[in-house]
């Protein structure tokens, strides 16, 4: 490839990125990434597929009607969940759907306090919760 073509698809790249870049969310994941360094020498960064293992389950250890994310929030995390006691209505987990997913530091926070230890039977640790971030920014 001469250089004029990859300089334009290294902009196209750039471009892209930029598009799907949330600064709060950014900064959620940021904080993630250096947490979970600080409870792992050995981290590396997050991953999709960890992700994706974490979002669908099964796991045990937790709530035995919530075994995984999935359950309330459907396999497919671009359509709206439903909340498996109450029926209340859960507005779609991806990103490309609902942008404003993982966008507020506090309530992402609270909701995996009160989530982890339901579906796993124990806190997320920061590289689940950034595996998890990370693969619903990329659905």
């Amino acid at each position: 490839m001469n250089r004029p073509v990859l300089l334009a698809t290294a902009l196209v790249g750039v471009g892209m990125a930029a598009a799907a870049a949330e600064p709060a969310r950014d900064a959620i994941v940021a904080a993630y990434s250096r947490q979970a360094q600080n409870e792992n020498q050995a981290f590396d960064g997050f991953s999709t597929a960890r992700g994706e293992r974490l979002y669908l389950g099964p796991h045990t250890g937790g709530n035995t009607e919530t075994p995984a994310c999935a359950t309330c929030h459907t396999f497919d995390p671009r359509a709206p969940g439903r909340h498996v006691k109450t029926g209340r209505a859960i507005e779609p987990m991806a990103v490309s759907v609902n942008p404003r997913r993982f966008t507020d530091a506090a309530d992402v926070e609270k909701r995996f306090t009160r989530d982890c230890p339901n579906v796993l039977g124990r806190p997320c640790t920061a590289e689940e919760k950034g595996d998890f971030i990370t693969f619903l920014i990329n659905r």
